[in-house]
């Protein structure tokens, strides 16, 4: 019994030569190759060689050689099949089932004979690419930006809009209706009655293994009304959803040179950025990126840029790839580009030297997250920034260093401008089981408590008509908005905006759903108020404006981290201009200040 070839397969291209080596050999970067003394013989100048690109090991002293199975079998003295299961546990790829080597041989062959085929059809419609009746195409990649050369380069074709064209060429070569249908190039009719070509009237983008062998297509429909708008080939002997790299098998030398990969999402995010120059890019086919594509080019750089769409979906998407890179143990950056561009469109207007040039200033993952998080939100709610923070902790989490994760956890810490006795608890929670919702808003709960200014300030408008009448009319959203007692504040509003009376009932059934309001309206409404009106009107004035500050202080706070931020960036015209409103909020700050008595404090919790 053995392991399926397939799988031994998938695994050598998934293990890290270089990283498994490394566990018993000091390796050091040379080239194209990592080199040291051989552990396999004594020797003073290193000789012993590590491609990662070819996947194997030799040494130039004792000529010993081969993949990262034979390195592990002559480390470890251990068999084949032991080699393969230590390999797989140390790439963290579970073992499979055990098969007759009949069932390998027969997969084998079905692969190359798809792999025939596919070379066949790729042939053929790059052809096509060239007949009148593939006009339109021609003009459509013209208008894209893509020139012949890059036509070439990667092979892109036409399938005419024809039911059988393509099946009767490969026929006329000597296929067979069952090799046809094994290959996914054709789809079988769902009465029995034969195939039907599945690429009709599309642009062909061939995708290719590592290796460059051709195992699956891509086609995209040029008609407004096509659908599916893209059209892929489902799984076959060659080809593995998830375990492929659109355009790898050209960019991956260039990506083991820089030491770092751009990701992007489609066909042509990739092929108009290569044709200008950008040489070390993939892309992730269309899905949800997995596990094996990051092993895969993890093989040739531990570090990935991200440059997926700037809209909704296309930030989800990157959010995801992040989570997924990180579990590698890959170092991630994120390129957003204006205006929501793709790269293809981005290059096509503004140039390669401007994309290079934001290329250069992409965000740290870390600060990527942060800006998304807290993008629509307000810090000054306690909901808001439980959710920011529940929305970024699971980023840290999927940090496999440890130190890099305490320090990416303070960094959103700073950021979300999370209390110490928060952090602490939120620490723990991130090392032991889940950040789930509840837990992360049981430690914001704690942190909202009413302050004196708050209570008082309501007991003193509950207690006086004609105080209230006064007061309220000056209060802002922004004045009350986050605070604990916000929803007594909003209650209080539109009841007096609908004249009717204020009573702990009416002020119950408006803030029925909030837990703090149930709490302190009895201790509210039983306040006594001053016998004078004006004193009554001046401590109502001095608890406003303690409210005011305190908010006018936290605004000062979140200003300055944004300008720490920006000066993280490097962008100056962002520094600026939050210079100019950190200075105009001190300003107002420190208006409101001077209107309190020397002594007072904001920030009394009761």
């Amino acid at each position: 019994m053995l392991f399926p070839q397939t799988f031994i397969e998938d695994l050598k291209r998934q293990a890290d030569i270089v990283r498994i080596v490394q566990d018993y050999v000091p390796l050091k970067k040379a080239g194209a190759n990592w080199r040291a003394p051989c552990p396999f013989h004594k020797e003073t100048k290193p000789s012993f060689n590590v491609n990662p690109s070819k996947e194997m090991f030799f040494c130039f002293g004792c000529h010993k050689g081969g993949t990262v199975f034979n390195f592990i079998m002559e480390m470890e003295r251990i068999s084949f099949p032991e080699a393969i299961k230590l390999v797989a546990e140390k790439s963290g790829v579970a073992l499979p089932a055990m098969i007759d080597d009949n069932r390998f041989e027969t997969h084998r062959r079905d692969s190359d004979l798809v792999i025939e085929l596919n070379q066949w059809a790729l042939q053929w419609w790059e052809d096509q690419l060239q007949s009148r009746a593939a006009t339109s195409v021609r003009k459509y990649l013209k208008d894209r930006g893509v020139t012949e050369e890059t036509t070439k380069t990667f092979h892109l074709g036409f399938a005419p809009d024809s039911w059988e064209a393509l099946s009767t060429h490969l026929r006329q070569k000597g296929a067979t209706q069952e090799q046809l249908e094994k290959s996914g190039l054709v789809v079988k009719r769902e009465d029995g009655s034969g195939a039907y070509d599945r690429f009709r009237g599309r642009l062909i983008f061939p995708v290719f293994d590592a290796q460059g062998k051709p195992i699956a297509f891509g086609g995209r429909t040029l008609d407004p009304e096509g659908e599916p708008k893209y059209l892929n080939s489902p799984e076959t002997p060659a080809y593995t959803k998830g375990r492929h790299l659109y355009g790898l098998h050209l960019s991956k030398d260039e990506i083991r040179r820089q030491s770092f990969a751009i990701l992007v999402e489609g066909y042509l995010d990739l092929i108009v950025p290569y044709q200008n120059g950008v040489r070390n890019i993939v892309a992730s086919l269309g899905t949800a990126l997995t596990p094996e594509q990051v092993k895969l080019v993890g093989r040739f750089a531990r570090k990935v840029l991200v440059n997926y769409d700037g809209d909704r979906a296309g930030v989800q998407a990157a959010k995801r790839a992040i989570e997924t890179i990180l579990a590698e143990d890959i170092e991630v950056k994120v390129l957003v580009l204006p205006d929501n561009a793709d790269p293809d469109d981005f290059i096509r207007k503004h140039g390669v030297s401007e994309y290079n040039r934001r290329r250069g200033e992409a965000q740290p993952h870390i600060q990527f997250v942060i800006d998304q998080a807290v993008r629509d939100r307000s810090l000054n709610s306690p909901a808001d920034k439980a959710a920011a923070v529940e929305e970024t902790l699971p980023f840290v989490r999927a940090v496999q260093n440890r130190i890099q994760k305490r320090e990416y956890f303070d960094i959103v810490m700073d950021a979300l401008r999370v209390q110490r006795e928060q952090r602490r608890e939120l620490w723990q929670q991130l090392r032991g089981a889940s950040t789930s919702t509840a837990a992360v808003q049981k430690v914001f709960a704690q942190e909202i408590r009413p302050t004196v200014a708050e209570e008082k300030l309501l007991g003193l408008l509950v207690a006086n008509d004609e105080l209230r009448n006064i007061i309220l009319p000056k209060l802002e959203p922004g004045d009350f908005e986050g605070l604990a007692t916000a929803a007594i504040f909003r209650a209080l509003k539109k009841l007096g905006e609908d004249e009717k009376e204020i009573t702990y009932e009416a002020l119950s059934e408006a803030t029925a759903d909030n837990r703090t309001a149930t709490e302190i309206l009895p201790r509210i409404l039983i306040t006594e108020p001053a016998e004078s009106f004006d004193e009554s009107l001046a401590d109502a004035e001095r608890c406003l404006n303690s409210i005011r500050l305190e908010r006018l202080n936290q605004k000062v706070d979140e200003v300055t981290q944004q300008i720490a931020d920006a000066i993280r960036l490097g962008d100056e015209d962002l520094i600026l201009g939050l210079q100019r409103k950190h200075l105009e909020v001190t300003k107002q700050r420190d208006s409101v200040d001077a209107l309190l008595p020397r002594g007072h404090s904001t920030g009394l919790r009761s």
